[in-house]
């Protein structure tokens, strides 16, 4: 098979783009998987790094499009454009293997980081290493944060709806879902009452001669895929259903607590469709109804898998997986087996969602994006997704760079804002490999623990 049997474009790809691509993608992906430090801001930033600027497989403007469509769906929209970018270079086989690829690295370190938890406490030589990461993480998100905002800013309207954006979820605590909500109707009110307002600096004649020849997949490509597909969407729809009843089935048949594992999945499956913003909107309501509910696990062991989770690639609601480990190891009185078994079925029902929102929707989205009106609305949200991305860049720098995790200047952790500043001009004057700089700040991370133990 080679790419033109899938797409029209103005250039036909060599022979065997097709074939190399579906290697490439396994790579990078699994590679991503293993690096991806610093929430959806840091993983989407590096994806854009692999995805448009190194392997040039997606054009810049393909890629936004693919970004604002994650971010209005609940669940870890990192993970859900890593499906998305897979479907639009193989289908729904390259979707499915992009996404698993991006959470099984992820799932492999805390399962065994969480081994580690409950059966010899707490690894200061690993907590070491991850600690390093964090300062370069943090420069990692201001990158991210400063080539987001010069792409989605691009009129004086769109900086004022990112401030605003940003001073609502700051200051006021609005949640994520109200501001997008707010940002799709403002959009739509503007389009009847004052449409100038919505305009670029730049014309549509102008961003359309913008050059995306030299990418595979550019806003030119018209995929075969695209478009409703009645037929194709209630198969989905069937196999995911099958999909999320056989662990049950198989629970019933061959577990002897049926209750429990079954309350498990109800419950992940009803969290993965509240998780609008990301993972620190719906911690709180996890760590409620796990804690002081169910009692799945303690107040403590809750926050150590906070912990845990900060420290460990991919993305951030992986969290909820120790949830599920703990619950099947303090249920079933410390056993492993029934750990691993809560792990892995949480993983399950927190994803499964994703994979459908994206394989189900990604086809007709794809004819959207040359619609003006849908252009303008995104456009929106795309500026007040910047605010949001500071607000999160901000919460966590204060988490590294202050020792309570609180503006205290008594509290500040010299070491890692040095190792911050330092981190920018790597990454941004010098230019230093992304994936290089990690392993550095890991090895600084371990230096920084055996230094400060000798003094």
């Amino acid at each position: 098979k080679y790419f033109y049997k899938y797409y029209r474009q103005d250039a036909k790809a060599p022979a065997g783009f097709y074939q190399s691509t579906k290697i490439g993608v396994i790579k990078s992906v699994l590679l991503l998987g293993f690096i991806s430090f610093g929430g959806p801001a840091g993983q989407i930033a590096i994806m854009h790094e692999f995805l448009v600027d190194k392997k040039k497989w997606i054009s810049d403007k393909k890629f936004l499009h693919a970004l604002n469509y994650c971010m209005l769906l609940p669940g870890p929209e990192a993970q859900q454009l890593c499906v998305y970018t897979g479907w639009l270079l193989h289908g729904t086989i390259g979707g499915v293997a992009a996404g698993l690829l991006f959470i099984l690295p992820s799932l492999i370190i805390l399962a065994g980081l969480s081994l580690i938890y409950v059966l010899s406490g707490n690894n200061p030589w690993v907590m070491a290493l991850f600690d390093g990461l964090k300062p370069a993480v943090i420069a990692i998100v201001l990158l991210a944060l400063i080539k987001i905002g010069k792409k989605a800013l691009t009129n004086y309207f769109h900086y004022a709806l990112a401030a605003s954006a940003f001073i609502c979820i700051f200051f006021f605590n609005v949640p994520f879902p109200i501001i997008i909500i707010v940002a799709i109707l403002l959009a739509f009110v503007l389009q009847q009452v004052y449409p100038a307002v919505l305009q670029t600096k730049k014309t549509t004649k102008q961003n359309d001669t913008i050059d995306e020849s030299n990418y595979y997949i550019n806003s030119n490509t018209i995929s075969e895929r695209s478009g409703y597909n009645p037929k194709r969407f209630w198969m989905l729809l069937s196999v995911v259903v099958v999909l999320w009843a056989l662990p049950l089935i198989l629970l019933y048949f061959f577990s002897n607590d049926f209750s429990f594992w079954s309350q498990l999945s109800f419950f992940f499956t009803k969290a993965a469709f509240v998780t609008f913003g990301g993972a620190y909107a719906v911690l709180p309501y996890v760590a409620q109804v796990s804690v002081q509910q169910f009692a799945w696990l303690s107040k403590l062991q809750m926050i150590d898998g906070l912990a845990l989770g900060e420290t460990t690639p991919g993305p951030l609601i992986m969290i909820l997986a120790f949830v599920g480990f703990m619950a099947g190891y303090n249920h079933f009185d410390l056993s492993i087996g029934a750990a691993i078994i809560g792990l892995v079925l949480t993983t399950f029902y927190t994803f499964l969602p994703s994979f459908l929102f994206i394989l189900a929707g990604a086809p007709v989205i794809e004819r959207t994006q040359d619609n003006p009106k849908i252009k303008q609305i995104l456009s929106l949200v795309s500026a007040a997704v910047v605010g949001v991305v500071l607000n999160l860049t901000i919460y966590l720098a204060v988490s590294v760079i202050f020792k309570e995790g609180n503006f205290d200047v008594s509290q500040i952790h010299y070491g890692w804002l040095v190792w911050i500043i330092i981190s920018l001009i790597a990454l941004y004057r010098f230019k230093i490999n992304m994936i290089a700089w990690i392993g550095v700040s890991a090895v600084f991370g371990l230096a920084w623990y055996y230094f400060t133990a000798a003094v």
